[in-house]
């Protein structure tokens, strides 16, 4: 492996443990999903994390008190706001889903991204 510069971190450590997680409330999701992340980043104190993301195709509502940068490496998703109005994202989509963003995220395929989130409220 390829030594990085000190403070760089490279998002291909394969020595990064992945988390796993599972949701299955009915209230917040479609149907029982699994999630896998890599967090090459983690500001100490809190306030900042950043990794690799994968997930099952579902449906999950959500109210996001956190900004977070997504860049989509694999799959599709759909972001709907309250109101309905919607946008699908797929491979190589840059975009920000910005605090206060309330409505659902939906993982049309499997779906693997990078992700940078600010002032997480469970880092």
């Amino acid at each position: 492996m390829t030594r990085s510069p000190r403070h760089v971190l490279d998002f291909s450590d394969a020595s990064v443990p992945a988390v796993e997680s599972a949701v299955s409330d009915p209230a917040v999701v479609d149907r029982p999903y699994s999630a896998r992340s890599w967090r090459h980043f983690q500001r100490q104190g809190g306030g900042a994390l950043a990794g690799i993301w994968e997930a099952e195709p579902h449906l999950e509502c959500v109210d996001c008190d956190y900004d977070e940068l997504c860049h989509l490496l694999e799959g599709q998703v759909r972001l709907t706001d309250a109101s309905g109005v919607s946008r699908v994202f797929g491979p190589g989509d840059s975009f920000v889903v910005a605090a206060g963003f309330s409505g659902t995220w939906e993982n049309l395929t499997p779906v693997r991204k990078v992700f940078f989130i600010l002032n997480p409220s469970r880092a």
